[in-house]
């Protein structure tokens, strides 16, 4: 099966997993609380954005930067997720099992970053065709 080498990744299989979970919580937040719908669904899709962006980047800097505005992307997700709470927005079963899953991100976009970071360029076609695992796991 042909598939797009973010597909491959655990940490973009979980972000998607994620935006499911940010999705209910905005669904129950009531009107006049736009301001953080705005930026909790903006955050949440950037974690998936970047990680498609790094994962199709062949240069290895390029692929680190995508993977760390990733990971930034999470830990802003961690603050909006206790604010909803502290707010009374979100309840704390799915304020703990975004938090999991976020954590679990953060993981593993830190440790593709760091990876990529240390990667000297090759030459290649582009299509940042990688082995399909988290790096090292």
């Amino acid at each position: 099966m042909n598939q797009f080498d973010h597909e491959k990744l655990d940490a973009y299989r979980a972000a998607i997993e994620f935006v499911g979970v940010a999705d209910r919580i905005l669904e129950q937040m009531p009107p006049g609380r736009g301001y953080l719908k705005d930026q909790f669904g903006s955050a949440a899709l950037s974690i998936v954005n970047n990680t498609a962006e790094g994962a199709g980047e062949f240069r290895p800097s390029d692929k680190a930067r995508f993977f760390r505005i990733a990971c930034r992307s999470a830990t802003e997700c961690a603050g909006m997720l206790d604010v909803c709470c502290q707010l009374r927005l979100a309840d704390e079963a799915i304020r703990q099992q975004g938090r999991e899953l976020l954590l679990r991100i953060v993981s593993m976009l830190t440790r593709l970053a760091k990876t990529h970071q240390r990667l000297k360029p090759k030459s290649g076609t582009g299509t940042g065709t990688g082995t399909g695992t988290e790096a090292g796991r």
